[in-house]
Formats: C-alpha cells, sequence, structure tokens
C-alpha cells in the first residue's frame, strides 16, 4: 500500500511539473519593424540560448514559470535585456535599435548647404539615381536636374560626356568627393569617362546651382556639385548588377559590404566592367572601375579610407561631323581614317584615348564634444594616359625634325606617323574643418591645400618615313605645376525662430608656372616655349537670409561673389600674344527664391541674376586636342527663373518637372577678325554685333517625369527632356545654331522579393522612344574671305531609339 501511495505522489509531481513548463517564441526587429535574421536570444540564468531564423522568429521549449530576463544581440546594434514573467505558454517581441556610429556625412558637413541655407540647390539620394542607372554616366543622371543640359560623344550615355549648368561647362562647375575636389586643376574639367560607373558608388549628391558655399578646389561660375561615396552599413550585404543593351553595351558589377565587424571595422567595395560599340562608329568603350573603402570606428570618431580606381580606353569621337555628312550617315566618324600610299581609304583602330586614375583619401572625423565636429582628410591621386593617333603627311618640322636626303639631292620633309601624347599627373593635398552647431548657431571655419605636377610629353612611336628620328622619338615636352589654397569661414544664425541669417567668406590663392616646349613646333620662332608663371589672390564673400513663413512657405536671398582663374589651355593658346594674355573672371550672384511644402506638393522657384567681368567664354572652335577655345568678354550677364515641382496626383501616380527661362548675353560684343590672316600687319577688321546670347546657352530648358506604380513593387515612368535652341559661337548666326530638340524615354521596373534573397530588381530603359534625329552639341566658326562671310560645323548625333536591360539581385 505505501508503494502505492509513493507511485501516485510522485506521478502527481511529474504532471504538475510537466504543466509548469511552458513555450517561449517571439521575433526580433529593428526599430523600422524590420526582422532581424541571426539575432542571438538567451533565457539568462537557464543557460538557454538560440539565433533567430529566416523569419526573424525563436522559440524555446520547455521554460519553466517563473521571472527570466530575455537578452538579444545583433552585430551593429545596441543589445537588451528585458524581464517577462512567464507562466504560461508566451509569445513576445525584442527591438533592437541601430548602434549610434559616426557616418559618412558628417565629412561633407562644412560644405553641403543645408535645409535653411539660402542657395538654390537639388538632392539626390542614392535610390533616385538607381532609378535611373541603367548605362548611364553621371551627366545623363542629372541631366534632369535644373538648368542641366547633357551630350556624350559616342551618341548614347556611355563613353566621353560632359553637362552644362546654366550654360556653363566643366571648367567652371566645382566637382568634390566627400569634400575633395575632383576637377582637374591645369584644365579645371571633370573627365567622367575616368571613372566609370562612379555613381553606383555614390550616396547622395547635392547640386548648388550658382556661386553656391564656399567649397574646396576650383571656383563654382555655374555650379558646385558635391558627391557623398558609400557611408556606412550595419549588415551585411551584397548586388550583382547586369545591363545589356543596344549597341553591344554590356556592364557588369558586383559590390558589397561586410557590415559592422567586432564592433569596428566595417569595409565596402565594388568591383564594374563596362564595354559598348557607342552609336558612334568606333566611339567604343572598355572600361573597368574598382571601389574600396574601409573604416575603423571608435567612441565618437572614425577613420576612413577609400581608393576609387578607372580604367578606360576609349574610341576618339570628339571631332564630331559635318552637315552633308550628318545627311548622309550620322554615324561616320572621321578619328582614324587615312589613305595609305596607293590611295586605298583605311581605318587605324587603335586611335583611342587610354588613361588610368586612381584616387586615394583617408579621412579622420572626430566629435570633440556634443557641439563640435573635426574633420580632417589627406587624399592623393595619381593619373597615367595617353591619346594615339594616326596622322597623315606630317611636317618633319612639327617634330623638330631635319629634312632627310634618301638619294643624292632628293629630301624627304613629311611622312605618315603614328603618335601618341601622353599625360601623367600627381595631385595631392589635405582639406580640414571645424563645425560648431548648437541648433541656433552653427559655424564652420575650413579649408584646403592641393598641390598639381603634370608632365605633358609627345612621343612618335611610329613613321614611315623616320628619317634620323629614335624610335619613341620625344618631340615635345612641358611640364606645369600648380599650387592652391583656400581658407574660409561660414556662419548660419537663427535671429529668431523663422528668421536665419548666412554670412561665408573665402581667401583662395593660386600659384601656377609652366616650362617646356609646346607640342606645335611649327609656331613662329620661340612661340613654342611655354614658359610662364602665374598668380592669383581672391576674397570671396557671400551672404544671405532664409525666412520661415510657416510650415509650408518659405522664402531666401543670396548675393555671393567668385572668382576665376584661366585654365591651362587658355594661358597656352594665348601663348606669344601678351594682349590676348587671358584675365581672370568675376562673377558677382544674386539669388531670390521661394519653397511650398506640402503632403501633395513640393515647389521650388528661384530667380537668379549673374553678372560677370572679363567672362571666359566658348569662341565655338577648338584646339588641335579638342578643346574649347575660350576669349574674355568685358561684360556679360546669365539671368532667369527656374521652376521646379512635384505633385502627388493620386496615391500611385505622380508627376515632377523643372524649367529655365533664362537670357545669357554678352554686352556689346565686338568680333575681331584678320584679313591678311598675319598679326604682324595688324590690319584687323571690327564688327559690333551689339548684345548677343553666349554661346551654348538655350533659353528653354525643361524636363518631366511621371511615375505610376501599378501595383506592390512595380513602377513605370515617363520622361521627358527639352532644350531650347542654342548658338555655338558668339555672333548669334542662323548657320551656327543648334535646332532645339524635345526627347522622351521610358522606364520599366519590377521587384520581387524572395524568401531566399532581398530583392530582385528587373528594369527595362528605352531612350529615345519616339526615334528623334537629333543633335546635342556641335563647335564652328566662320572666315571671310574679300569680307564675305564663311561658316563651318561640326555636330554630335545622337542615337535613335535604344533600350538597356538592368537585373539587379541584392542579398
Amino acid at each position: 500500500m505505501k508503494k502505492l501511495i509513493l507511485f501516485i505522489f510522485l506521478s502527481l509531481v511529474a504532471v504538475s511539473t510537466a504543466w509548469s513548463q511552458h513555450t517561449l517564441s517571439g521575433t526580433v526587429v529593428d526599430d523600422q519593424k524590420n526582422l532581424l535574421i541571426g539575432a542571438n536570444v538567451i533565457i539568462e540564468g537557464l543557460n538557454k540560448g538560440t539565433v533567430t531564423d529566416a523569419d526573424g522568429k525563436f522559440t524555446f521549449y520547455d521554460v519553466k514559470s517563473g521571472e527570466y530576463n530575455i537578452k538579444a544581440t545583433y552585430l551593429g546594434y545596441n543589445p537588451i535585456s528585458l524581464l517577462f514573467k512567464i507562466n504560461e505558454d508566451t509569445k513576445i517581441t525584442l527591438q533592437l535599435n541601430e548602434k549610434s556610429f559616426m557616418k559618412g556625412e558628417v565629412i561633407v558637413s562644412s560644405i553641403k548647404a543645408g535645409n535653411k541655407t539660402p542657395v538654390a540647390k537639388t538632392n539626390l539620394t542614392k535610390e533616385q539615381l538607381q532609378s535611373l542607372n541603367a548605362a548611364d554616366d553621371i551627366p545623363l543622371l542629372l541631366s534632369l536636374t535644373p538648368s542641366v543640359v547633357s551630350t556624350t560623344e559616342s551618341g548614347i550615355g556611355v563613353g566621353y560626356s560632359s553637362m552644362r549648368i546654366r550654360g556653363t561647362d566643366a571648367t567652371r562647375t566645382n566637382v568634390t568627393i566627400n569634400g575633395i575636389p575632383l576637377n582637374d586643376p591645369e584644365s579645371q574639367g571633370v573627365f567622367w569617362v575616368n571613372m566609370p560607373d562612379f555613381s553606383s558608388s555614390v550616396d547622395e549628391v547635392q547640386i548648388q546651382r550658382g556661386v553656391g558655399t564656399s567649397t574646396n578646389g576650383g571656383a563654382a561660375f555655374g555650379a558646385s556639385i558635391n558627391f557623398n561615396t558609400t557611408t556606412f552599413n550595419a549588415k551585411p550585404h551584397a548586388e550583382i548588377s547586369s545591363t545589356a543593351g543596344s549597341f553591344n553595351t554590356f556592364k557588369n558589377s558586383f559590390s558589397g559590404s561586410t557590415g559592422l565587424i567586432k564592433d569596428k571595422f566595417s569595409f565596402d567595395f565594388r568591383y564594374s566592367d563596362l564595354q559598348s560599340d557607342g552609336y558612334v562608329d568606333y566611339a567604343f568603350s572598355d572600361h573597368q572601375s574598382l571601389y574600396l573603402s574601409g573604416t575603423l570606428h571608435m567612441n565618437n570618431s572614425f577613420l576612413k579610407a577609400n581608393i576609387i580606381h578607372g580604367d578606360q580606353k576609349t574610341g576618339i569621337s570628339w571631332w564630331g561631323i559635318d552637315a552633308d555628312k550628318l545627311k548622309e550617315d550620322r554615324k561616320y566618324n572621321p578619328a582614324g581614317q587615312y589613305t595609305d600610299e596607293f590611295g586605298n581609304p583605311r581605318y587605324y583602330e587603335d586611335q583611342t584615348d587610354n588613361y588610368k586614375q586612381t584616387h586615394y583619401q583617408i579621412f579622420y572625423s572626430h566629435n570633440l564634444t556634443n557641439n563640435w565636429l573635426l574633420n580632417t582628410a589627406l587624399h592623393y591621386t595619381r593619373g597615367d594616359g595617353y591619346y594615339e593617333q594616326y596622322k597623315e603627311n606630317e611636317s618633319y618640322k612639327e617634330y623638330g625634325w631635319e629634312p632627310y636626303e634618301i638619294s643624292p639631292g632628293e629630301f624627304v620633309d613629311q611622312t605618315d606617323l603614328i603618335r601618341q601624347k601622353w599625360l601623367t599627373n600627381d595631385f595631392y593635398g589635405f582639406t580640414s574643418s571645424l563645425n560648431y552647431d548648437n541648433g541656433d548657431l552653427s559655424v564652420n571655419i575650413g579649408g584646403g591645400w592641393n598641390k598639381y605636377d603634370g608632365d605633358h610629353f609627345g612621343q612618335v612611336i611610329w613613321a614611315r618615313f623616320a628619317g634620323t628620328s629614335e624610335k619613341e622619338d620625344q618631340w615635345y615636352f612641358n611640364n606645369g605645376v600648380k599650387t592652391d589654397y583656400n581658407i574660409y569661414a561660414k556662419v548660419n544664425y537663427s535671429l529668431t525662430s523663422k528668421l536665419n541669417v548666412f554670412g561665408d567668406l573665402q581667401h583662395r590663392g593660386i600659384k601656377y608656372t609652366m616650362e617646356g616646349i609646346d607640342d606645335d613646333l611649327s609656331k613662329d620662332e620661340g612661340i613654342y616655349i611655354l614658359d610662364q608663371e602665374h598668380q592669383f589672390n581672391f576674397i570671396n564673400p557671400k551672404a544671405g537670409v532664409f525666412y520661415t513663413v510657416n510650415k509650408h512657405h518659405q522664402i531666401y536671398s543670396s548675393f555671393a561673389v567668385a572668382n576665376r582663374e584661366p585654365t591651362r589651355t587658355d594661358f597656352k593658346d594665348a601663348n606669344g600674344d601678351s594682349e590676348s594674355t587671358p584675365r581672370s573672371e568675376r562673377l558677382n550672384d544674386l539669388e531670390i527664391g521661394y519653397h511650398y511644402k506640402s503632403s501633395k506638393v513640393a515647389a521650388n522657384i528661384n530667380f537668379y541674376y549673374m553678372y560677370y567681368k572679363d567672362q571666359l567664354i566658348p569662341t565655338g572652335e577648338k584646339s588641335n586636342v579638342g578643346s574649347p577655345i575660350m576669349t574674355n568678354v568685358d561684360k556679360s550677364y546669365r539671368t532667369g527663373i527656374e521652376l521646379d515641382l512635384g505633385v502627388k496626383i493620386l496615391n500611385n501616380l505622380s508627376w515632377s518637372g523643372n524649367a529655365t527661362f533664362s537670357k545669357n548675353i554678352i554686352k556689346d560684343y565686338v568680333e575681331t577678325y584678320d584679313p591678311d590672316y598675319n598679326p604682324a600687319t595688324k590690319n584687323d577688321i571690327h564688327i559690333k554685333h551689339g548684345d548677343n546670347q553666349i554661346a551654348y546657352s538655350p533659353s528653354y530648358i525643361a524636363s518631366s517625369i511621371f511615375t505610376y506604380k501599378a501595383f506592390k513593387g512595380n513602377s513605370i515612368s515617363f520622361i521627358t527632356k527639352h532644350v531650347g535652341e542654342q548658338y555655338f559661337d558668339n555672333t548669334q548666326s542662323e548657320d551656327r545654331k543648334l535646332s532645339a530638340y524635345t526627347v522622351s524615354n521610358a522606364i520599366f521596373t519590377q521587384e520581387f522579393t524572395p524568401s531566399w534573397m532581398k530583392k530582385i530588381e528587373l528594369q527595362l530603359s528605352i531612350n529615345n522612344l519616339f526615334n528623334k534625329e537629333y543633335v546635342s552639341n556641335a563647335y564652328g566658326g566662320n572666315w571671310y574671305e574679300g569680307g564675305v562671310e564663311n561658316s563651318w560645323a561640326a555636330y554630335y548625333p545622337q542615337a535613335g531609339t535604344h533600350a538597356f536591360f538592368r537585373a539587379r539581385f541584392i542579398f
């Protein structure tokens, strides 16, 4: 009997114990309610632990009744430990907050315009760029922002491409990457072909039109553009992107991030390969690029290093075609064509541009206190490259060669040859800024110092009749060294809750020297010696006010002064003629703007008046290396209204667009020509044109984007760009004018979110939807014979209807 009672008692204890054990389950999410996969969950005191599954879920079985601390941890997030009372089956949600790390945006905090800075600006995010980036270069991606006109030499958005903002080209647009100057200091231009697929590594870009705020590098005479590259990613990810399309265009890239390693390190990378035949004959592209970034995260600071590498080989297509060829064969490319000694037409397929460029950047940012931030950066860029040409019947004199006697009394003084023109350069320096912000007052004090050292030289690698020349004969060599520094101080102060005042003062100093001989040895004796030195010191003040009327309406006004030095080409083209030596330019820029924002409408209106003293304007002609030839004009101005509007028409239908109406005028323009073609006679004739339009400055530019989202993950965009007529020299001649054009594109995007990866995105881009035959750029000029004007021109035709298909796989 005792045994039976003991058995019943033990059985009841066992049943009671079983009934007191429960199941604990739940999910782990971030502060955006996104599920966290692989998060560690521990029941403290029971030594029980697990990780969340592919759905962010976890489960514990056989948990006894009681109170327990449930701890959750995940890399890159602050751990939490919460007390739960378990007396039944329980489901819980654990939310983790991302660790507070300083991110890359602070690097550009001193030069980026804030929400209440009184300048005309446009911000574009990584997602906005990616929604357009099937294969296009940066100028095409930015072409839908106000006052931008883009063009390409290959006829599609791959290869040599460029843009103008408010009628001014890349030599007058300040461009920085993470606050470090990108403009080539000698030419002051930006060559996007040297940075293939750079947009895939951009997190954000800000365009400031006009003078804008003080920045590092060259002067901003039309705009400044700052690119902020990939910032810190707390979680690992990877992306494979592949594009295929018209004209044998293929772009493949692989990018990824390690996420945070041991709460201290993170690494990001991207490799891209881009191949295209181009629309224009022989305007092919063979490009590779690499982006590497590593960051050490510390308490209140970080140390970051970037490497941006580009390697491009591109078919030369910068000469354009004349009006007759434009009608006969729009794809014709004269570069590289020649006739052999038997009169047969040939094409030299190595008529190419080749360049490698590597940017090294190191940043250190430190929050000294809650209000003070210190940024410092070192940079070094190495560039090496050349372009190769086949030249027919070249004079020995142009290469410093003496006539060669091939038989008694018979001399050779010209030959067919292949030459390379080289550029090797080093560009290095530092930037620094100290930033204070307490909410009502922000102060930025900063600046930088940079040095550029570039060698220009030419080699003849083959000649039909080489004479006494040596292999790889070097017929010219010159060196340019340019140092510049700038210091600035900016203040933005809230006088009241509605009124902000802004002040900005910059000092910039430049020293530029050239030594050596020019590439054209056939010039008059001594003129090809380039030895010269130039120094400039500029003071650039800026001031403005920003007033918040209410939550919907804001107005602002600013006035800024900018000064700019001439480029290497400007000095070189005027070499030997003291009267033609270019002068520095001065710009006074007035901006007045209005913002409106509601839940369904956003609108911006900006008026600008930019008055120039000694503006260097394009003449419409090009040098022998394809650079525009410029000349100073005494007085000129650009004035206009920029309209920018976005409307949410329906929950799934939106429209955005912008338009610029402008006048771009040279005051009292005088054309000068020499009927004798002999500068020594000084028999110039002057033609007074009055107030003429500045070359490459259309009076009307507009763009429009309709976006319709039929269902989840689906997007259809219809894009239209209109550019008004523009002249490509300053005489306002109908013979040298580009017609207005309107081009429409369509983009179809579909996203999928399978369980085994984050996202699949498929995109079809159809460009020039209606097969419009148009020309986006040209150059040309005139000459006089017997007092009668004659005209010449070369045009850059763009492709008809063409398409790209892109697939993105994001893990």
